[in-house]
């Protein structure tokens, strides 16, 4: 970008040195040319600002190609930005499920202060994703309030988490999104679709989870 701002600098200072050279040039031309005797027909036309606003001209010009290279930087700071917001996002969810699955193999006992702690970081970084993603789908037929969720059920609840959390940062729609050809765009719009609803089934299970283990949960 830096180097790009040089050229266009660059690109300018020639063009104003360019039009100065010939605005100068023009009336020696003029002068040199055979002309009527001296004191017949009209008066020459000199315009002494002439000058000035060719150069406020040039100025004007050469500012908006800074502003505009300068945009598109602050363009691209944000887009670096949100891209890495978005892997740091994708991938502590993935942490967290790895967390969840470890102590439900394990069978240990539910810990529902730190049930509590990891659905409510999963619940914020999908919605966070959800952002940047868009997601919209049908509504879901299987709905789940926490007041129905009993505290023997929550281990089932988060299994379907994790396979929530395997779907999604498994779909192909977020790893070939890139590379997308137009045979693909069916297909691509079929995975596209089961990432949104997987994303929006993670926002409304883990905010459920989340309820209730607050609800169960021991006092500190």
């Amino acid at each position: 970008m830096r180097s790009r701002m040089i050229i266009v600098n660059k690109l300018a200072g020639f063009l104003a040195a360019g039009v100065f050279a010939l605005g100068m040039a023009i009336p020696t031309v003029a002068q040199r040319r055979p002309g009527p005797p001296p004191g017949a027909g009209p008066p020459p036309d000199i315009n002494p600002k002439r000058g000035d606003r060719v150069r406020q001209n040039n100025e004007a010009r050469l500012r908006s190609a800074e502003m505009d290279a300068g945009a598109e930087a602050e363009n691209q700071k944000h887009i670096q930005a949100a891209i890495a917001n978005m892997k740091q996002d994708f991938t502590r969810i993935q942490v967290l499920r790895n967390d969840i699955a470890r102590n439900l193999v394990a069978r240990k006992p539910l810990d529902y202060n730190l049930i509590t702690e990891q659905t409510s970081e999963i619940n914020k970084r999908a919605h966070r994703l959800n952002v940047y993603m868009l997601a919209h789908a049908p509504e879901l037929k299987e709905q789940i309030n926490s007041s129905d969720l009993k505290g023997e059920e929550m281990v089932g609840a988060l299994v379907k988490l994790c396979k929530l959390i395997d779907s999604f940062t498994e779909n192909p729609a977020l790893k070939n999104a890139a590379t997308i050809n137009a045979k693909e765009s069916d297909k691509a719009k079929v995975e596209k679709a089961k990432a949104d609803a997987d994303l929006l089934a993670i926002i409304k299970l883990s905010e459920t989870i989340h309820k209730k283990s607050d609800s169960l949960r021991s006092p500190k």
